[in-house]
């Protein structure tokens, strides 16, 4: 890597690491197929706009294969002792954490900047090693144990093969929080990435296997639209774990209908982060700027509109406008950055319009940004960190999930307005709240209608508690006990 940061133009680098990326495989079992009967995915680069590598698709074929070997590999694995299991996957934690290449890996595929992908990295150990400690502390309930009753208590058992889907914007961070979780609890696990990141998941397969996971337990399918069909509408999975957006979870949900297979859907935000006129703003501003643009503005718990007491509002707006100016859009492969380019072309088509719509529309009024960046970054799929303020809150502006680099600036005047305006879109993931007075506090967290609520620059999630949302954001829980217990069956036992 540090023969790449050393290049003189982002070509160069990005041709330098472009030989790092690992090849990516089908892995079905203890098979590793280079070819899929699904074809091939050019993957493009964000940076350059140029394809730099061919990725093979599994079909329905591979699906039912991957499937079917981890059936097989169920009965084994789940007859494990606890106890080893916990051994093992804390092993995996371990050189998930210790693995050298997690950033520069992502930022060729995804455009994640170094540091947010360094963070990321030692996030994935947390939580695989926060989930590795439950794999023998999954204690039943004994409910009743009296001679009329008789002794009456439950048991978690697994649930067996599950699906895991993962979306593109922080893959490692995606594949931590579902897999580890669900090999704790004894199920065995197959993985289709998105197309787009599908590279992070060869290192953490093999990482997982020199770890001592079976062959079988953790099988990768890379695929698109038909793979992701075949799998979620398999008869013989029997959970799905979904990062990503509502249109994929309502045809997930339809695919899953034919065998009545649970999910759990951890899906978009169009998060609020409250700032009331006694708020240490220096703290505040700085939060919101950091949190809201990080990774160019693509993650689902990001607080994209950030409503303002009135009192302070010309301020804040004045301070974020100085702020914003200073976070840098860069070579993902260069540090100092706290964005690189968008995912694809795409997307990038989507967020200019976006903007466009909204200067047209009069929903806001732009302070910063809103445009195509040039220069180096000319090939790539770049926008400018952006900020609109006076923002209507009913406007698309406000009440749509952008997925970039985009932040929606409302001024209001009651704790009542605030709430309101906080709670007028359809997603529910994370909320959060700026103000040192505790009673206020617990005044508005009962009123948001979200999953999780940061206060005073908390970050709203953690491997040790549930992470999820309401609404268009989803149900079911990622992380904590709950997190583990998604993945398995509740059994009452009766002895007399």
């Amino acid at each position: 890597m540090n023969n790449v940061v050393t290049k003189s133009t982002l070509a160069e680098r990005h041709a330098a690491a472009r030989s790092s990326l690992p090849k990516v495989e089908i892995i079905i079992g203890d098979e590793r197929r280079t070819t899929g009967s699904g074809g091939v995915h050019q993957h493009v680069n964000p940076s350059t706009g140029q394809v730099q590598a061919e990725i093979p698709l599994a079909s329905a074929k591979e699906v039912d294969e991957a499937v079917r070997a981890a059936r097989a590999a169920f009965p084994a694995w789940r007859a494990w002792n606890p106890a080893r299991r916990r051994e093992v996957l804390q092993r995996f934690a371990e050189l998930v954490r210790d693995y050298p290449h997690w950033s520069p890996l992502q930022g060729l595929e995804s455009g994640m900047p170094l540091g947010v992908a360094d963070s990321g990295a030692a996030a994935a150990y947390d939580w695989g090693s926060y989930a590795a400690g439950w794999a023998d502390r999954l204690d039943g309930q004994v409910t009743t144990h009296d001679a009329e009753q008789g002794f009456v208590y439950t048991i978690h058992e697994p649930v067996g093969v599950v699906a895991a889907i993962i979306t593109w914007n922080a893959p490692l961070i995606s594949l931590a929080m579902k897999i580890p979780a669900a090999l704790a609890s004894g199920n065995t696990v197959v993985l289709k990435p998105d197309v787009q990141t599908s590279f992070s998941a060869v290192p953490w397969i093999e990482l997982g296997r020199q770890a001592g996971l079976p062959d079988g337990v953790l099988n990768l399918v890379p695929g698109g639209i038909e793979a992701g069909e075949a799998l979620v509408a398999h008869p013989d999975v029997n959970k799905i774990s979904f990062t990503g957006g509502p249109p994929t979870a309502s045809a997930i949900m339809r695919g899953a209908s034919h065998s009545l297979t649970p999910l759990v859907l951890e899906l978009g935000g169009k998060g609020a982060n409250i700032i009331f006129d006694d708020a240490n703003l220096d703290e505040a501003v700085g939060f919101q700027c950091n949190f809201s643009l990080v990774n160019t503005g693509q993650g689902c718990s990001l607080p994209t509109r950030l409503l303002v007491q009135r009192g302070v509002y010309d301020e804040v707006v004045s301070r974020i406008e100085a702020f914003v100016g200073g976070l840098s859009i860069g070579d993902p492969l260069e540090p100092g950055h706290i964005g690189g380019p968008v995912i694809n072309e795409a997307a990038l088509t989507r967020i200019l319009g976006t903007i466009v719509s909204a200067k047209a529309s009069g929903a806001g009024r732009l302070l910063v940004g809103g445009e195509r960046l040039g220069g180096e970054l000319a090939d790539g799929y770049f926008i400018s960190n952006t900020v609109f303020v006076d923002v209507d809150p009913t406007s698309d502006l406000a009440m749509k999930e952008i997925v970039g680099p985009v932040m929606a600036v409302t001024p209001f005047d009651t704790e009542a307005d605030a709430v309101q305006i906080a709670n007028s879109t359809p997603y529910g993931l994370s909320n959060y709240l700026q103000t040192p007075d505790a009673r206020r506090i617990r005044r508005i967290i009962p009123q948001l209608k979200s999953g999780t609520v940061g206060v005073n620059t908390g970050v709203a999630y953690s491997p040790t508690a549930p992470y999820g949302g309401v609404g268009r954001s989803g149900f079911g829980r990622e992380g904590g006990r709950l997190g583990v217990e998604e993945f398995t069956n509740i059994k009452t036992v009766l002895e007399r």
